[in-house]
């Protein structure tokens, strides 16, 4: 996808989370408005159960995200935070 001007994006990470679990949280996050998410692949190439298979999770705030919709998404993370433990936060961009 995309940047147009005055959007923001998160990457963050979820070790460990199966890619079911990854799915639910950007289909939650969708739901915000002015939200947008997608998964990008593990960086690893040899299959392993250990290991998720999702690297994480991009999430990209469009000109309509306020800062309802933000605290809207810190809510969502901190929920799935509390499941299954913290997440890490990979990049931040802004354009």
């Amino acid at each position: 996808m995309q940047m147009s001007q005055n959007q923001f994006k998160d990457e963050v990470e979820f070790p460990g989370l199966p890619l079911t679990v990854y799915r639910e949280i950007a289909a939650h996050l969708q739901q915000v408005d002015g939200v947008e998410t997608g998964l990008y692949p593990a960086a690893h190439q040899q299959f392993d159960y250990s290991y998720s298979q999702i690297g994480g999770l991009w999430i990209q705030y469009d000109q309509h995200a306020d800062l309802i919709s933000r605290e809207r998404v810190a809510q969502i993370l901190a929920y799935y935070q509390n499941c299954y433990g913290a997440f890490r936060k990979l990049n931040s961009a802004t354009e």
